[in-house]
């Protein structure tokens, strides 16, 4: 729990401003006891966690960027638009497993999308107790959604005002949440210099005190008056007798202006120096009144106990507390747990601290405490340390811990951490990430994943983050040579000169993939010893190269590049080691799906008609988009076919992807026209269609609406199974989803009918016939989705020949440009569209 705790560390300004109030009154609006409010950055893609409240920042550093495309509540309310309301775990299991996953605990939470104008800036998110179903949650998501708006405005406002774009790239600022009572355990320090004989004294110390920052405690004197004017004198001479090595019994109690109980704690930050100057006096300020656990008898308690905000500030600690610690209590107060406890900065031991945070349930477990952090060896160390058990106790604004001796495990904990100044250590100044990150959630993720260039992005999104890199490569093994699948962060061009590189070079993305063994490296120096003559991107900076292999075969080798020095311990190569072996399983599982889907692919474009049949009356053009997702090829066929002295009509979706669902499209797509041919009416042509896909039975079925057309007269006879209706456009522009009866999808009901509906087509009128892809969006309404698609044929204007018109394959483009540019399409798309001509014409 280390790092800035409160956001007045950062200059004040006017963004600070409204992104924390707005938290603040969001979390009691909501009945919340943490949030925050995320933003977009200067990193396309990528949300940052501007403001966290109620939360210590660190503690929850894998969650302090997002990107947008991530299976997360908060990416889905800024890319869809939408709230999210998940009243309890099991809800965010069922919808977001890989969130679940990386913080399992009992806990509700909301997401409101921050909007002003038109555009999106960010989420605002609230953290709150479970909740028995959503509706108990609703009244507080509409308080929630108000002040969104409201935040939204303000925002749009700022950018108004000539500001600069907000945009958040720092880290967060980490606030108190609104206390549910009275501040209690408030804690101050201060430093006297008696050469100067200036006072410094911290935000905090200003805010118990009621003074305004630089003011009325810069002197001692000014110092003692604001702390307690009735026994100034008294720590006046505190302060004196500290300078001068003598420091009296402390706490030192005395009494502000109004009665209430205040405790002094002075001491000397150095030894002592040969001289006989007056030395620095170092203090803090404390407002005891936290409760029965800061009450004087807790001294003399056989267990430690220590209080924690929820910052994980320590605001209490008895002596047996600081004794267990391995700490003065002198330094314990008023400081992060994990900056004097680091040995408590271990996954499973953060886990615990993070559910109690999150779930307000008590949480029981044992650590090991280093002996070097113990003022006295422990009786009987265990493996290098002594056990302790450790309670915590959560409440609304304050966790107590209770810390005694264990003389054994009651239950599975991790060894010992090694040495932060080991050989092993990640570097000075940078914090490793991996105890923060859990497999489970790469491993829910890349299940998620089907393409190469799809785990490589979950690999780019999930890992890079959680152990601070900064550059990513994979390549993958092909008649034993690598060539490159995915890069990011690296210069432009520099791989080039690796592509195609074979396995008898030696270089270390060849040797860990041919030894299988991972290579890291602390330095660019290091990487540059081992392999004189190397190129390299960077003159600091370190690698890690990690070998691919599923099931004992090799599959292609990953690089991870940070941007600073630093080290790798032993339990970081093991947890990265292990996560190779995932990312292995599923390149090998998308390699055989990239496979898969290129026959489909070829499949469905042998399938699809190369040229429509055509009519002197009658222009038509339909528009084919495979989805980007899953499979990527599905079963959606459109068709023209010549019947008797018109033309048929159709267009068809067959249930699923992949070759099965390309075949069977097959399969229909060349029934229908055998019976179109022989010009059968519309009903016998489902009929027919239905038994053979019943007969078939390829366990799938499939939608289909089928239209004979009659080019000369207009008359359109219409048979509809299970299929989206089709939409006219008629010439003056009005538009209009056609109420056409039909029977179920092909392939169900042998007994099903399929009733024909009867309907004129006048020249200029557009008839459009499309599949879900085009209309269906996640979270919205189908029926939404097709009013959509009318209002935009609508808009798309007439056909060529009329005054504005445009043509018939302009307003193809037209209605699908959307779709065409969405990178992440679920499913395909298909779209037919006929107009009759007013005088015959040229055929197209």
């Amino acid at each position: 729990m280390t790092g800035r705790a409160e956001h007045e560390t950062r200059a004040p300004g006017r963004l600070d401003s409204l992104l924390t109030g707005i938290t603040t009154e969001a979390i009691s609006a909501a009945g919340g006891f943490a949030g925050g409010v995320y933003l977009r950055s200067g990193t396309p893609g990528l949300l940052r966690l501007a403001v966290l409240s109620g939360l210590p920042g660190p503690l929850f550093r894998p969650w302090w960027r997002l990107h947008v495309d991530r299976r997360f509540p908060v990416a889905d309310a800024f890319r869809l638009g939408v709230q999210v309301v998940l009243p309890d775990a099991t809800e965010t299991m069922r919808r977001y497993p890989q969130f679940a996953a990386g913080l399992p605990f009992q806990f509700g939470s909301l997401y409101v999308p921050v909007v002003g104008k038109s555009t999106t800036y960010g989420v605002l998110t609230i953290l709150r107790p479970s909740a028995s179903d959503a509706t108990e949650v609703l009244p507080d998501r509409d308080r929630m959604a108000q002040l969104a708006e409201d935040l939204g405005q303000a925002l749009w406002k700022l950018e108004e005002d000539g500001g600069p774009d907000v945009a958040w790239d720092g880290e967060p600022l980490c606030v108190r949440p609104p206390a549910t009572h009275p501040p209690a355990g408030r804690i101050g320090r201060f430093t006297w210099d008696p050469a100067s004989d200036v006072v410094t004294a911290d935000s905090r110390l200003h805010a118990l005190l009621g003074v305004a920052p630089g003011r009325s405690t810069d002197t001692p004197q000014a110092l003692a008056e604001a702390v307690a004017a009735a026994d100034s004198h008294q720590i006046l001479t505190a302060l004196r007798e500290t300078a001068a090595g003598r420091p009296p019994p402390l706490p030192l109690p005395v009494h502000a202006s109004d009665g209430s109980l205040r405790l002094l704690e002075l001491w000397n930050p150095e030894d002592p120096p040969v001289s006989t100057e007056p030395r620095a006096v170092r203090g803090l300020v404390l407002d005891p009144d936290i409760g029965s656990a800061a009450d004087g008898a807790a001294d003399l308690l056989p267990q430690g106990v220590f209080c924690l905000d929820r910052l994980g500030l320590i605001v209490y600690a008895n002596e047996q507390a600081a004794r267990l610690l391995g700490r003065p209590r002198t330094r314990l107060l008023g400081r992060p747990l994990g900056e004097e406890a680091p040995w408590l900065e271990r996954s499973a031991y953060e886990d615990h601290l993070r559910e109690a945070l999150l779930s307000l349930e008590p949480v029981h477990f044992h650590v090991v405490r280093p002996l070097r952090y113990g003022e006295d060896p422990p009786p009987e160390p265990h493996g290098g340390g002594d056990w302790l058990a450790v309670s915590v106790y959560p409440g609304a604004d304050i966790l107590t811990c209770t810390v005694v001796p264990a003389n054994r495990m009651a239950d599975p904990a991790p060894g010992p951490a090694p040495s932060p100044e080991g050989p092993e250590g990640p570097a000075a100044g940078v914090t490793s990430m991996a105890p923060l990150y859990r497999p489970i959630v790469l491993a829910i993720a890349l299940t998620e994943a089907v393409t190469a260039r799809q785990v490589s992005a979950v690999v780019m999104q999930e890992l890079l983050p959680a152990f601070g890199g900064g550059r990513l490569a994979i390549y993958l093994l092909q008649d034993r040579h690598l060539y490159l699948a995915w890069e990011t962060g690296f210069p432009q061009g520099f791989l080039a000169r690796f592509e195609g590189v074979g396995l008898d070079a030696r270089l270390p993305g060849v040797e860990t993939l041919t030894t299988g063994r991972p290579m890291f490296f602390e330095s660019m120096q290091q990487l540059a010893a081992a392999y004189p003559g190397v190129p390299l991107d960077a003159t600091e900076g370190s690698r890690a190269f990690l070998p691919l292999i599923a099931s004992g075969r090799p599959v292609g080798s990953c690089i991870l590049g940070f941007d600073r020095p630093r080290g790798f311990s032993t339990e970081e190569r093991t947890v990265l080691t292990a996560l190779a072996g995932l990312i292995a399983h599923a390149m090998e599982k998308a390699q055989r799906y990239d496979t898969e889907a290129a026959l489909a692919r070829g499949l469905q474009q042998a399938l699809l008609p190369r040229r429509l049949s055509a009519h002197p009356q009658l222009e038509t053009v339909g528009r084919y988009l495979p989805g980007t997702q899953g499979m990527d090829v599905g079963g959606d066929w459109y068709d023209v076919v010549e019947s008797g002295d018109g033309l048929a009509l159709v267009i068809g979706d067959v249930q699923g992807h992949g070759v099965q669902a390309a075949a069977t499209m097959g399969q229909l797509r060349s029934a229908v026209r055998a019976f179109a041919l022989g010009d059968r009416p519309p009903d016998e042509v489902m009929s027919g269609t239905n038994h053979l896909l019943i007969d078939l039975d390829p366990g799938l079925f499939a939608s289909c609406c089928y239209i004979r057309l009659d080019p000369l007269t207009g008359v359109a006879r219409v048979a509809r199974a299970g299929h989206l209706p089709p939409i006219i456009r008629y010439p003056d522009g009005r538009t209009h989803v056609l109420d056409i009866p039909g029977g179920v999808v092909l392939g169900v009901d042998p007994q099903a009918h399929y009733p024909v509906t009867d309907l004129q087509l006048d020249p200029g009128a557009i008839l459009a016939l499309y599949t879900d892809g085009l209309v269906e969006r996640p979270g919205v309404d189908i029926d939404e989705g097709i009013t959509a698609l009318r209002v935009a044929l609508a808009r798309a204007g007439s056909p060529a020949g009329r005054p504005g018109g445009r043509s018939l394959a302009g307003v193809a483009d037209r209605l699908t440009a959307r779709a065409r540019h969405v990178a992440n399409r679920p499913d395909d798309i298909a779209l037919l569209l006929a107009t009759r001509r007013s005088k015959p014409g040229r055929p197209r």
